[in-house]
């Protein structure tokens, strides 16, 4: 899509303009004639003759000059028509009418006739049931939104129109400003990618913030995001956490909400940084907005308050940014000119009677330590403290700085007029510092990442192997089968070189005696195979560590007796030692997710569990292996050995070519998956399921 006409207009015709008080149409035309939109603008309604001292058109149609967007604020059930008519000659269409999908079904057909004429006539359409969009820099507020924004660097786009007017009204407050404010609303034909694609090439726009209740092509969106987001940082405020939020959302914009877990993944893939909270969200779209790049992950922290530097440092917790350590010649400098009783640990407390000189002195010492990246000034306003004064010193300081500078002045009315002479140069200040923590820890990871970079990697497909696989499932589907039999899913492994327990078949139990087959001995385990039976722990479809010939006779005429006509097989009892579960799970976002975690009974219970999205690297897994839920398994702890991370990555990639190989398969996992930390010892898969 090429957006750049419906952003920056020359010509803008509203259809539905009014002079009536209350009317949407009267709002968008205020907006557009009287905050200083200098392109040609005009109104259209067949009740009025002039609206606002100009022409007022009885039709679109008879706008003879060239228009390059169309603001429609009409009924619903006119909005198609309105479109068809004019799509030949007009390109660019936002539709801040609500009563589409939103709504009902007659709503959700309104809306694919629509979909169909932006089709058909290569049409860019914003919304419906969105607010509209402003461009602060162009004086255009092309929505029913009051006011104008001032112009800056931050770009907002979000699916609902309220939180874009609260937000932009908390926004002035904060001195932060915006390139653009862009509601999508029900993301009929121009969704968050295709917003996306358009603001990395935006010069005005350095972050770019997102309320979002949902994705619609989910992959598609990786793609871009993870390109966008290695040169500006996108922060997005994802709604839908709870079962009873995602209801809520599907009634209001028709969007559907994935896998809260899932989206924590993709996210994390596309290098997005997601905020837990709206106050979150605020202030790290602010931080990022007007903030030097941190040179490294180690942070500095003075304060005139022990207890709130106490607060600060366990705020540290489980982050990969650190605080300082402070090297000799920074400490001897700051036991020059600090108190006796002063800290030069960090935080660096400088005492309840600091005043303005000591913040000074201390920063210039900090300054020279090359090692920090950041600074965090804490304050709280006691007696002595001269507020305005730290201030000052504070922003004279970041002025002259390469390092990154935070504040948090804690208090009320206290704090106000020094915290508004922070924000008047730029420095962003947080109520409490576990909030810069935070904010500074999601950055430098944004940052890291970009550094060690993201660029999603191209899957290699096995057409042979996928043709081979696709043999396999087709078979089950003609015998109408709902999952594969134990056999048809070993070769569907050997496919993909993952190594799978032999076994044997037992149709029914003949008369005389029934003979393992060559190469077992007892003890076995005996297992019920259908595809009525997906859960045969629960229903008694296994017995466990058969001893002999008559436990095992038994074993297979109580299996058939419980089981009638299904088949049965056989495996070796394996030791067991540590036991994985690996599956597939298909989100309705983002296709295929390999999970990987503590299998056997316990995998639901202790959810030690991890996901990936294919593709990945070898790499990319093995880190995901160290570093997360189960990186215990991989260390040497008191004397135990440490499994073989690299053969578990191996299997795990072979996982993810299966994934994006095979794509009748709607569930998919191996439980367990016996791991073993012996020399010469292999993985395993002893229960594979695999539904289609």
């Amino acid at each position: 899509m090429n957006l750049e006409k419906l952003f920056n207009p020359q010509s803008i015709a509203i259809v539905g303009a009014s002079q009536e008080e209350g009317k949407v149409g009267t709002v968008i035309a205020k907006n557009i004639i009287e905050l200083g939109y200098a392109g040609k603008v005009y109104l259209v309604n067949p009740k009025y003759d002039q609206l606002f001292g100009a022409r007022c058109y009885k039709k679109l149609a008879e706008v003879e000059a060239e228009i390059d967007l169309v603001i429609i604020a009409i009924p619903a059930k006119f909005v198609a028509s309105e479109i068809s008519e004019n799509a030949n000659r007009v390109k660019n269409f936002v539709i801040v009418s609500a009563g589409f999908s939103e709504m009902n079904e007659e709503g959700k057909a309104r809306e694919a006739e629509i979909l169909q004429l932006a089709k058909e006539h290569n049409l860019n359409i914003l919304g419906p049931n969105c607010l509209g969009f402003i461009i602060p820099k162009l004086k255009l507020n092309a929505s029913f939104a009051s006011g104008l924004p001032e112009a800056g660097n931050i770009a907002f786009v979000t699916q609902s129109g309220a939180l874009a007017v609260a937000l932009t009204d908390l926004a002035k407050a904060e001195k932060i400003y915006f390139s653009k404010i862009i509601s999508i609303g029900n993301k009929m034909d121009i969704t968050e990618t295709e917003i996306l694609a358009y603001l990395e090439k935006d010069e005005d726009t350095a972050v770019i913030g997102m309320y979002l209740e949902g994705i619609k092509n989910g992959e598609e969106f990786l793609k871009i995001a993870s390109v966008v987001s290695k040169t500006k940082p996108i922060v997005i405020l994802k709604a839908g956490k709870t079962e009873r939020a995602q209801k809520a959302i599907s009634s209001h914009t028709g969007a559907l909400a994935g896998s809260d877990e899932i989206m924590n993944v993709a996210f994390a893939k596309a290098g997005i940084l997601r905020a837990k909270d709206l106050e979150e969200f605020f202030n790290l779209v602010g931080f990022i907005s007007h903030n030097k790049v941190m040179a490294s992950n180690k942070i500095a922290v003075i304060t005139n308050a022990g207890g709130l530097g106490v607060l600060t440092t366990d705020a540290f917790a489980k982050k990969e940014i650190t605080l300082a350590e402070l090297s000799e010649k920074t400490r001897l400098a700051l036991k020059k000119i600090l108190p006796e009783e002063s800290s030069v640990e960090n935080p660096i407390d400088l005492l309840g009677d600091a005043l303005e000189n000591r913040y000074k002195k201390v920063l210039q010492i900090i300054d020279e330590d090359s090692q920090i990246g950041a600074i965090i000034c804490l304050l709280t306003p006691q007696d002595q403290t001269p507020v305005e004064k730290i201030a000052r010193v504070i922003a004279k300081f970041n002025a002259k700085s390469t390092k990154a500078i935070v504040a948090s002045f804690v208090g009320g009315k206290k704090v106000e007029k020094g915290i508004k002479r922070l924000r008047a140069d730029d420095i962003f200040n947080f109520a409490f510092p576990e909030s810069a923590v935070s904010v500074l820890d999601a950055f430098y990871r944004w940052k890291r990442k970009e550094e060690i970079s993201i660029v999603s990697l191209v899957s290699d497909v096995s057409q042979e192997r996928k043709v081979n696989a696709k043999a396999i499932i087709d078979f089950a589907k003609k015998e109408n089968r709902h999952a594969l039999y134990f056999s048809e899913s070993r070769k569907l492994l050997e496919l993909y070189g993952i190594n799978t327990i032999k076994s044997f078949e037992i149709n029914s139990l003949a008369a005389g005696r029934l003979e393992l087959g060559a190469g077992f001995d007892f003890p076995v385990v005996l297992k019920v195979d259908s595809d009525e039976v997906l859960h045969k722990t629960d229903r008694g479809g296994v017995v466990l560590d058969i001893k002999n010939q008559e436990e095992l006779e038994m074993a297979v005429t109580q299996m058939q007796g419980n089981f009638p006509g299904a088949k049965c097989i056989i495996q070796p009892m394996l030791a067991r030692e540590m036991e994985i579960i690996l599956g597939i799970k298909k989100d309705a976002n983002f296709g295929s997710v390999v999970v990987y975690g503590l299998g056997g009974i316990y995998a639901e219970v202790f959810k030690l569990a991890e996901m990936l999205i294919p593709p990945f690297s070898k790499d990319a897994v093995e880190s995901s292996l160290r570093e997360g839920k189960l990186g215990f398994l991989f260390r040497e702890t008191r004397g135990q050995k440490a499994y073989d991370v690299a053969e578990l990555a191996r299997i795990i990639c072979d996982l993810g070519d299966f994934s994006q190989e095979v794509d009748d398969v709607s569930e998919f996992d191996i439980n367990p998956l016996l791991i073993y930390n012996k020399d010469g010892s292999v993985a395993i898969a002893v229960d594979v399921k695999v539904i289609i």
